[in-house]
């Protein structure tokens, strides 16, 4: 999730713990540090652009690492706050803190790998969008009247209520996905469309629009879903997947890294002399923040070293009327 969101989550987990034993404004301040540390491995550079975007929600990600950090840094705040007595309660709200976020991570399709230092597979669920106001006011709603109210009983129930709000739309993410999910298995089928992999994701900000990609040999279908649309079923667009060029890829780094990072969601193009490897899980036709020119074009193909981000997006004011009218069900085609 965004930045905000960590933040807003590590701030209302904290004071839940923390409640009347120290100032409210603590509580959420240390809360809030906790819940964004584990993003600052955006800070480290792996060497070149896939690198970074695979190694991105690796160690710092990991509830393993993340548990054994949480002991020093807590006896740290109890020492600091001069409540070494509460160190355990501490500890407590200063964990929750750093697990939750990879926690809430995992739910969205960029890979989280949680199982580090015993897998590195990368999880998600995608059930919610990177950024959700849905989501996250609750959260700073209920921690600023916490913080407000100084720590009386009706602060803390609303930070308590925006925690149980926020948790709550979680969950209903998931069971919307998997409504979706249904939705576009049946369109699928009866459009004769024989699928090897469909990843169901919303669309931005939102849970009742969603994007449906099917991988279907050499192509790829792009299809768009909402929960508010008259029929339920979803047309799709086909798009060619670049199949001729994956075999010359071949063992290219870079490729194999997308490829395995994507789990199977990916196209390769050619332009410029340049091949391109894209990650068709964030974005969509023809806009996507992960492409990535990793060759170039000889006889076989020649690495791109580095390789190089040449991501793009959709013009936000055009995505944004498509978005409004699309989440209505108005049957409006997406800004190409």
């Amino acid at each position: 999730m965004d930045s905000l969101s960590q933040i807003a989550l590590g701030a209302a987990v904290s004071v839940a713990v923390m409640g009347r034993r120290t100032a409210v404004w603590k509580a959420a301040a240390w809360g809030a540090v906790a819940g964004t540390l584990p993003d600052l491995d955006v800070l480290i550079d792996h060497g070149d652009a896939v690198a970074n975007m695979v190694l991105h929600r690796a160690e710092t990600h990991s509830p393993f690492w993340l548990t054994l950090l949480s002991l020093p840094m807590a006896m740290g705040v109890a020492r600091l706050q001069g409540q070494w007595a509460l160190w355990r309660r501490w500890w407590l709200a200063i964990w929750l803190a750093l697990v939750t976020h990879p926690l809430l991570d995992v739910m969205t399709v960029y890979g989280t790998q949680l199982g580090l230092p015993f897998t590195n597979y990368p999880y998600g669920v995608g059930s919610v969008f990177i950024i959700d106001p849905l989501y996250t006011v609750p959260l700073l709603i209920g921690t600023v009247w916490a913080m407000a109210a100084r720590g009386r009983p009706a602060g803390l129930w609303a930070n308590a209520t925006g925690l149980i709000l926020s948790t709550a739309y979680i969950a209903w993410g998931v069971v919307a996905q998997a409504q979706v999910t249904a939705v576009a298995r049946e369109s699928l089928a009866t459009q004769g469309i024989q699928a090897e992999r469909v990843l169901v994701t919303p669309a931005p900000l939102n849970t009742l629009l969603w994007r449906v990609l099917a991988i279907s040999g050499a192509d790829y279908h792009e299809g768009f879903y909402s929960l508010l649309d008259a029929e339920k079923r979803v047309t799709f667009d086909r798009f060619p997947s670049g199949s001729a060029l994956h075999a010359e890829l071949g063992d290219i780094p870079a490729a194999q890294r997308i490829r395995a990072f994507s789990k199977g969601f990916y196209k390769v193009s050619e332009r410029d002399g340049k091949v391109f490897i894209t990650d068709l899980r964030m974005g969509q036709e023809p806009n996507y923040i992960f492409n990535f020119a990793v060759a170039t074009r000889a006889s076989p193909l020649q690495p791109l070293v580095p390789p190089e981000q040449v991501g793009s997006r959709t013009d936000v004011k055009r995505g944004l009327e498509w978005l409004s009218r699309r989440i209505r069900g108005e049957l409006v085609p997406p800004p190409r």
